[in-house]
């Protein structure tokens, strides 16, 4: 509940002049005079007496001002240190939305290449991985497959030089794992291109390890045209892979045109027009020409029946258009596109793919020009209500940030509501345009200091400044900077007051950023924290540091003053 760590002087000085402002003389702050300071200041409406009363108990360690119901200023500065005046809303911090939506209603974080703990080409292949990214609340994993020896499917990068790992393991490792931190079903995406006796195999391992984890037949439930909800696949494991066309429910109108026997076709990552290319050029120096032609051709892989059967909600399809889905596409099938392809529909078309995502699950995965596992901003697709944005979880950086800023709302659960602008289907929501006629929302930001600023090796102290990021729509999305405090890691003051019109706050993330400037045109990242808009709590906050892999600062911090 509390920090324990000394408060830097420059902090008790701040806090003991809000104290001194409610106290009117007295040695002490009553109740009443708290419960001033919580309604005026913390902007917490909600706060009655007994909120005050809760709070001397649980902050005042002085019996004699306990039982005249009042604060001293030591109790005071423990309460202000404390989780409850953090930045982050606290109620926020368990699962607090609904969660009978169909899950095309949900974000869910989603990650690329989850094998991977580094590069495309050379990196390393590792359980770990999997581990690591199911405990960040990760949803969605994906898993390459390909032939191995002795009829054993291995997991990596297909035509690099990536370590393998059994199929077996990771499936055995995502059963001891996948619900440790989250209840919500865990999507196996798998990128196949086993022959039919391995996918034999893999169906084998999926059915016997994973037991009744594992969604087998679709959910007895009243059809509705939608998808179930996470509350209803709670603790469940979906695959999500193509499916044999002869064994779509024939009710569905896309069975009339059905080849009985072929294979359904799906854009599985590999098979993208807009990222063959970089594939091809990249896999080439380590593959012969003879190899690497087959994947020029694109051949398809035939399906086994037996795993074609364990793909029941998710079933993977081509996108063609949204034209194309809207009179063609099933609530189960969902569509996987590359990074740039994503962006010109989004660009060109933003309210139609705001529309196709109210129906249908859609994955957006990086370009395969990024092999050495960098990601984009996820934000963009966030704004066309994109729910399976996929990441490189083992690269560290803004994308990273962003992603774990959004899915720790919610419990950190890995599904978060997407807001009414993008659910509503008969409001033509475009995040392209600039929404002039709407009333923005104003924050105002004042970054009052800093304390216990992490220093690098090679240097005794910092000149740090703070950076506070708007990541929403494109009209929303701003950047303003404190000026630099010279040689101050401990107690850097900044006193800076920021304003940001916010017109989608909904949709907005806000992140701080701390940096050191080392010379006139270079600074280094020291630490950050973000957090969705809609968790930001208003009044006097301190605000956690977190390093670049995502780890507490702790006793790093920010103190700060939010208003809207």
């Amino acid at each position: 509940m509390l920090k324990k760590n000394k408060v830097p002087l420059s902090r008790r000085v701040e806090i003991l002049s809000l104290f001194q402002r409610y106290t009117e003389g007295l040695s002490t702050l009553p109740a009443s005079a708290l419960l001033m300071f919580l309604c005026k200041e913390q902007m917490e409406l909600t706060a009655n007496k007994d909120t005050a009363e809760d709070l001397i108990d649980r902050y005042e360690i002085e019996e004699t001002a306990v039982e005249s119901r009042c604060m001293t200023f030591e109790g005071f500065l423990r309460f202000m240190e404390s989780k409850d005046c953090c930045v982050f809303n606290r109620s926020h911090k368990t699962v607090y939305q609904d969660m009978d939506q169909p899950l095309t209603s949900y974000f869910i974080s989603t990650s690329h290449n989850t094998y991977l703990t580094g590069d495309q080409l050379v990196g390393k292949s590792h359980l770990d991985a999997y581990v690591s990214a199911l405990r960040k609340g990760c949803r969605c994993l994906e898993i390459d497959c390909w032939d191995g020896p002795d009829t054993e499917p291995v997991v990596y990068h297909g035509y690099t030089l990536t370590t393998k790992i059994l199929f077996k393991d990771v499936i055995r490792t995502v059963e001891q794992h996948a619900f440790e931190v989250s209840a919500y079903p865990v999507i196996l995406s798998l990128e196949n291109h086993c022959c039919e006796a391995q996918q034999q195999v893999m169906a084998k391992y999926l059915t016997s390890i994973l037991g009744d984890k594992l969604l087998k037949s679709p959910l007895d439930h009243p059809t509705t045209g939608d998808l179930p909800s996470p509350n209803d696949l709670m603790y469940k494991i979906l695959i999500k892979n193509k499916k044999l066309k002869s064994q779509i429910r024939r009710e569905d109108k896309t069975e009339e045109s059905a080849d009985e026997g072929e294979d359904a076709d799906a854009d599985d990552e590999d098979e993208d027009e807009e990222d063959d290319e970089y594939s091809i050029q990249f896999r080439a120096m380590f593959w012969s020409p003879r190899k690497m032609g087959s994947k020029n051709k694109k051949e398809k892989v035939a399906l086994h029946k037996d795993l074609s059967d364990l793909v029941i909600y998710t079933r993977s399809v081509k996108f063609i258009s949204f034209c194309h889905s809207r009179d063609n596409q099933n609530c189960y099938e969902n569509t996987s596109m590359a990074e740039k392809k994503a962006r010109k529909l989004m660009k060109s078309s933003g309210s139609s793919f705001i529309h196709h995502n109210q129906r249908f699950l859609s994955r957006i995965y990086p370009a395969g020009s990024r092999t050495s596992s960098s990601n984009y901003n996820p934000q963009e697709f966030w704004n066309v209500g994109a729910q399976l944005v996929a990441l490189n979880f083992q690269s560290p950086g803004l994308s990273m940030d962003l992603n774990n800023g959004r899915f720790q709302d919610n419990g950190g659960c890995g599904y978060v509501l997407k807001p009414a602008v993008l659910m509503s289907r008969e409001r033509n929501f475009d995040p392209n345009t600039s929404y002039r006629y709407l009333k923005p929302i104003q924050l105002v930001l004042k970054v009052i200091s800093g304390s216990n600023l992490p220093v690098i090796k090679s240097r005794n102290t910092l000149d740090p400044f703070v950076r506070v990021e708007i990541h929403g729509i494109a009209f929303d999305s701003r950047s303003k900077s404190t000026h630099i405090v010279k040689n101050n890691s401990l107690t850097p003051h900044w006193d800076t007051d920021m304003n940001f019109s916010i017109t989608v706050p909904e949709l907005c993330l806000v992140r701080f950023c701390v940096r050191d400037q080392m010379t006139l045109f270079k600074s280094e990242f020291v630490g950050q924290y973000t957090l969705p808009f809609t968790s930001l709590k208003k009044g006097y906050r301190w605000v956690p540091l977190l390093s670049r892999q995502g780890c507490s600062l702790d006793p790093a911090s920010l103190f700060v003053l939010v208003l809207y």
